[in-house]
C-alpha cells in the first residue's frame, strides 16, 4: 500500500493535471465550435508539441505496464517492442509526410477522408473508419488497464481495495472526459507535456534505484533464468525468431494506421515540424527498452515479489513496474511514479477517443447526413465520452491479464487498413472495390486465425502457428494483411482486364 505522502503527492499533481487540462481551451485560442481546431488544435503545434504529443501515443500503458508484463511471462519474445519502434518511425518518415500534405490541400482530418478523396469510393472510406474505431477500442482498455494497476498498488491493503478502485475509475473518466469535451486536443496537448515529464522522471529513477537495491541485472537474469528456462521460451532462441520478427513488423506498420497516430500527426503546425518532430521520437524508444528491462527485474526483487504475492498470478505481470515504484521508492517519490504510469493511460485514452469520435462523425455519418460545421464539432465531442465509457464498460466485464494482446488484436485489426492508406499514398491504380474486397477478407481471416490460435477461449496469444508447432508462430495479423493484399490485387488486375 502507497503511504499518505504518496497519496498526497499523487492527487495533488493530479489536480494540477485535470487543471491543464481545461485549461487547453484558453490556451492559444481558436474556435472550437469548428472540429479542425477543437480536434487537431488548429494544425499550429510545432515540432516540439508534436513530439510531445505522439510521444505521448507512444508511451502509453503498453510501454509502462504490458511490455514488462510480457516480458516478465514469456521474457525475450516481448522485446520484439525494441525493434518495432525503431521500424516504425522510419515508416513515419515515410508516409505521414505525404498524408499531411494531401491533408493540408484537401482539408481532411481522418485517414478515411485521405480514402474518399483517393479512391472516391464510400463503402471502402466507411468500411476504413469503422476499422478505426473498433481498433481503438482495445487500445483504449489497454490504457484503463494501466490506470486499474496503479490503483490496485496503491490501495492494497484498503478495506473494499476494488470498489474503491472501480470508482476511482469512473471518476477519473468522468474528468477526462469533460476536459476532452471541453478543450480537445488542446488539453490534451498541455497533458501530454506533463504526462511525459513524470514519465521520463519515472523511468530514469526506476532503471537506476532498483538495480541498485537489489543486486543489479546479473541477479534479475539469472533468478529469471532459474524459473523460466524450463518453458523453453523465455531466451530469445530459433524456436520462436519468426514470432519476435513478424510482431515487431507487424506492430511498426500498425502503429501509424491508428487513427490517434494519424490524428497527432496532422495536428502539425507544418511537414518541416512534423519530420523533425518523427526524428526525434527514437529517443522514447530507448525509454522502452529501458522499461522492458525491468520485467526482468522484478524476478531480483524480493520486495516486489513479496508485494506481487498479494495478487492473483494472471494480474502480476501487469502489476510489475507499479509494485517497484512502490516497493523501492520513497512514498512521496513513488506518487510521482505512479501518477506518470494513470496519466499515462488518460492521456492516449484522450487522443484515441478525439480520433474516434472524427472518424464517426466525419466519415460514418458524414456521407448520409451533412452536418454544419458547429454541428460536426458538437457531434465529435458527444462521441468522445461515449466511446471512453465503451472502453471503460469492456474492461470492467474482461479480466485484468497480459495486457499487451489486446495492443496486438488492435494492430491485427488496423493493419486492414493499409492497403488503402499507405498504397493509396503511393499509387491510385488499385481498385477501390478490389480494396474493399481484400479489407474484409483480411478482417475475417484475421478474427477467425485469432480464435483459433486462442481455441476459442481467453486471448492469451495473437500469434497463429502454421504448421502447428512453435517455429512457424506468425503474428496474425500479418497473415492476415497478406491474404488482405492477394484479393486487393487480383481483384485489382481483374478490374483492369475487365475494362480492356
Amino acid at each position: 500500500m502507497l503511504g499518505i505522502a504518496g497519496f498526497i503527492t499523487f492527487w495533488v499533481l493530479f489536480a494540477f493535471f485535470v487543471f491543464i487540462g481545461f485549461y487547453g481551451a484558453r490556451w492559444r485560442k481558436g474556435n472550437l465550435a469548428e472540429l479542425h481546431e477543437w480536434a487537431l488544435a488548429g494544425r499550429r503545434l510545432g515540432a516540439f508539441l508534436v513530439w510531445f504529443l505522439i510521444g505521448a501515443d507512444l508511451y502509453t500503458a503498453y510501454t509502462f505496464v504490458a511490455i514488462p508484463s510480457g516480458v516478465f511471462a514469456s521474457g525475450a519474445l516481448y522485446f520484439y517492442a525494441v525493434p518495432y519502434v525503431s521500424l516504425t518511425f522510419a515508416i513515419a518518415m515515410v508516409f505521414m509526410g505525404m498524408l499531411w500534405d494531401r491533408s493540408k490541400l484537401k482539408g481532411h482530418i481522418t485517414a478515411a477522408d485521405f480514402v474518399q478523396e483517393a479512391f472516391n469510393n464510400k463503402p471502402l472510406a466507411i468500411a476504413v473508419a469503422l476499422t478505426g474505431i473498433v481498433a481503438e477500442l482495445p487500445y483504449i482498455a489497454l490504457q484503463i488497464d494501466g490506470m486499474r494497476a496503479v490503483l490496485e498498488i496503491m490501495l492494497e491493503g484498503v478495506s473494499n481495495a476494488a470498489v474503491v478502485s472501480e470508482v476511482s475509475l469512473v471518476i477519473a473518466f468522468i474528468i477526462l472526459a469533460a476536459f476532452t469535451y471541453t478543450s480537445g486536443l488542446r488539453g490534451t496537448t498541455l497533458g501530454a507535456v506533463f504526462k511525459d515529464i513524470l514519465v521520463w522522471i519515472g523511468v530514469i529513477s526506476l532503471i537506476i534505484i532498483v538495480p541498485l537495491s537489489t543486486g543489479g541485472f546479473s541477479h534479475a537474469f539469472s533468478v529469471a533464468a532459474a524459473k523460466k528456462l524450463a518453458t523453453g521460451v523465455y531466451n530469445l532462441n530459433p524456436a520462436i525468431s519468426l514470432g519476435y520478427l513478424s510482431l515487431a513488423l507487424g506492430s511498426a506498420f500498425a502503429l501509424y494506421l491508428y487513427p490517434h497516430a494519424v490524428n497527432g500527426s496532422l495536428s502539425s503546425e507544418s511537414r518541416k515540424a512534423l519530420r523533425l518532430s518523427t526524428a526525434w521520437l527514437p529517443i522514447y524508444g530507448i525509454g522502452l527498452a529501458l522499461l522492458a528491462l525491468l520485467g526482468i527485474l522484478v524476478y531480483g526483487s524480493q520486495k516486489a515479489i513479496a508485494l506481487l504475492s498479494f495478487f492473483p498470478a494472471s494480474e502480476r505481470g501487469l502489476l510489475a513496474v507499479p509494485a517497484l515504484a512502490a516497493a523501492y521508492m520513497p512514498s512521496w517519490f513513488a506518487g510521482i511514479v505512479l501518477l506518470g504510469i494513470f496519466i499515462g493511460g488518460m492521456v492516449p485514452a484522450a487522443i484515441m477517443a478525439i480520433a474516434q469520435a472524427n472518424l464517426l462523425v466525419r466519415n460514418v455519418i458524414g456521407p448520409f447526413k451533412k452536418l454544419s460545421p458547429k454541428g460536426e464539432s458538437d457531434a465529435a465531442k458527444w462521441a468522445s465520452v461515449v466511446f471512453k465509457f465503451i472502453a471503460l464498460g469492456f474492461v470492467f466485464v474482461t479480466p485484468l491479464t497480459y495486457a499487451v494482446q489486446l495492443q496486438l488484436l488492435g494492430g491485427i485489426i488496423i493493419l486492414q487498413t493499409l492497403p488503402p492508406v499507405f498504397l493509396g499514398l503511393i499509387t491510385r491504380k488499385l481498385n477501390g472495390y478490389a480494396l474493399f474486397a481484400g479489407w474484409a477478407a483480411g478482417l475475417i481471416s484475421g478474427i477467425w486465425l485469432t480464435l483459433l490460435a486462442n481455441h476459442f477461449s481467453v486471448l492469451t496469444t495473437s500469434l497463429y502457428r502454421i504448421t502447428g508447432t512453435v517455429q512457424t508462430a506468425t503474428y496474425i495479423g500479418l497473415l492476415a494483411l497478406g491474404v488482405n493484399l492477394a484479393i486487393a490485387i487480383i481483384g485489382t488486375l481483374i478490374a483492369l482486364a475487365i475494362k480492356r
